[in-house]
């Protein structure tokens, strides 16, 4: 590279992309000019310490100067840049991993180099959001045969770090979601933990929800810890739950669930890899998966349902895990709440054994608690589910759950939004079906996640007798205007619930 004509001075635009790597140049810049650089070309940029690759916008506005060069915020943090820095700029030598993407566009079986190239030059920065959009879809629609999920699986582990315990058995527990409200994940934690087990739960953001667990956990403490951070809180509370983004644990996942949430789609291949990529990285021994069936969830028959427990079963073998898959009843949402904060007056419910927490979300916390006690051989089979409700009842998971949301750095009371609207029965009937999807868009469109204190408050269960003018549900919203999204698309769609 010609570093003297390849020259550019850095300057702030404050401009906010996601993970996306964005540079921009003016298109009389005399380095678009000689290097022939267009609009979306992928180019490298560099100082003195790094460089990373980044996507071109041309600018023909005077927000740069000719000799001025900007960058997105997530590219400037990556650099460690500073206004009026000199970066150097040339074109990007050939990504080599493309190459295997092409391959599997054309529904080629790709090998554990395979996927690991690939996965490197993902971690590295070097896919754009196109190039990740392609490699997401190529393994979409059942075209990644078993070898192919444990490669990439492998691979995802091998792309970051790993933690070590120490310990003979780690437990962990994940949900296939599409259950809004299905929020087992803190009390399974508080109760096994509580028990005297080692489950350092690591979990996702919102992917296509109205939350994740790690939204919901942010309502009540401090959610983004360091690896280091993570041991602290285990070795001094037995677990914690944490956002798995910043620990570096199969940090290729988290770019990728970004561009699944954007395309909106789920790949079967890809979703068994992100879990048990994360559940191994975390340290994790023994896990159990809970996979949810309904006509509306994302696993929708029980053929799905066993194809996706062999799978998950047999790749979480080949990784080291001993995984058990449960199928539990996807039909309805679980618990009162649909977005973060309703979620988490949920939990606190449940922990308190209060007489109006949500019972079919308790029930199902303790049955997966049961299993992960189970599977640990702490306990005998068939006693997993009286050990579990001894603890819950005896206040000792509450006790441990504030501890470990202390141990985190904080415990804050949950605060609802301040605009809601209540949503009563238009007739009398049987309560017949809650469309998941649709009641989960809702949510979103009152502003859940972003808006953490919005979402839904449902207040009935498919198989209820409801009567005219019974209050069926309750819209919260941050704001009048989001109030108004939501409700606009309720009055579209009558379907949400349907009342026979």
């Amino acid at each position: 590279m010609d570093t003297h004509s390849n020259i550019l001075k850095y300057k702030h635009l404050g401009i906010y992309t996601q993970n996306e790597n964005v540079v921009y140049m003016r298109e009389d810049c005399h380095v678009c000019i000689s290097e022939g650089f267009e609009a979306l070309t992928r180019i490298r940029i560099s100082n003195a310490n790094t460089s990373i690759v980044a996507s071109l916008n041309v600018l023909n506005s005077d927000i740069l100067l000719p000799n001025e060069i900007g960058l997105s915020d997530a590219a400037a943090k990556k650099l460690n840049v500073s206004p009026n820095d000199t970066l150097y700029v040339s074109h990007l030598e050939p990504i080599e991993s493309l190459s295997h993407v092409r391959a599997k566009i054309y529904n080629k079986k790709l090998d554990y180099k395979a996927y690991n190239n690939i996965i490197t030059d993902i971690v590295e920065g070097d896919y754009s959001n196109i190039h990740l959009s392609a490699f997401i879809t190529a393994c979409a629609g059942d075209r990644m045969d078993i070898d192919e999920i444990s490669d990439l699986t492998k691979a995802m582990i091998a792309s970051g770090k790993q933690l070590n315990w120490n310990k003979d058995i780690v437990v962990d527990k994940h949900c296939i979601g599409g259950l809004p409200g299905n929020r087992t994940t803190p009390l399974v934690v508080a109760i096994v933990a509580a028990y005297g087990l080692t489950m350092p739960k690591t979990s996702s953001r919102a992917i296509t929800s109205p939350a994740g667990t790690a939204d919901t956990m942010e309502v009540l403490t401090n959610v983004t810890l360091s690896s280091e951070e993570i041991k602290t809180v285990v070795e001094k509370e037995g677990g914690c739950f944490v956002w798995g983004g910043t620990a570096q644990l199969s940090p290729a996942d988290d770019v990728l669930i970004k561009i699944e949430k954007a395309l909106d789609i789920d790949s079967e291949g890809q979703l068994i890899a992100s879990v048990l990529s994360k559940k191994a990285a975390a340290g994790s021994t023994h896990v159990v998966i809970d996979i949810p069936v309904g006509e509306t969830a994302k696993v929708r028959s029980t053929e799905m349902a066993e194809k996706l427990k062999n799978h998950m079963e047999t790749v979480g073998k080949a990784v080291g895990l001993n995984v058990k898959v449960v199928s539990t009843d996807g039909t309805q949402p679980v618990g009162r709440g649909i977005g973060p904060t309703l979620e988490a007056i949920d939990i606190l419910k449940v922990l308190k054994n209060e007489a109006d927490a949500p019972k079919d979300l308790t029930e199902r916390a303790l049955l997966l608690a049961a299993e992960l006690l189970e599977l640990s051989g702490k306990v005998e089979n068939g006693k997993g589910q009286e050990t579990a409700h001894k603890i819950l009842k005896s206040g000792k998971a509450y006790e441990k759950f504030i501890a470990i949301c202390k141990a985190q750095g904080q415990f804050s009371k949950p605060v609802l939004a301040p605009y809601k609207i209540e949503i009563k029965a238009e007739k009398s009937g049987v309560l017949q079906r809650i469309d998941n999807r649709k009641i989960a868009k809702l949510a979103k469109l009152s502003g859940a996640p972003q808006s953490i204190s919005a979402g839904i408050l449902l207040n009935i269960h498919l198989g209820e007798q409801v009567e005219e003018g019974q209050l069926l549900y309750t819209i919260y919203a941050e704001s009048k205007g989001e109030l108004n999204y939501a409700l606009e698309y309720k009055n579209n769609h009558n379907d949400i619930i349907t009342i026979i």
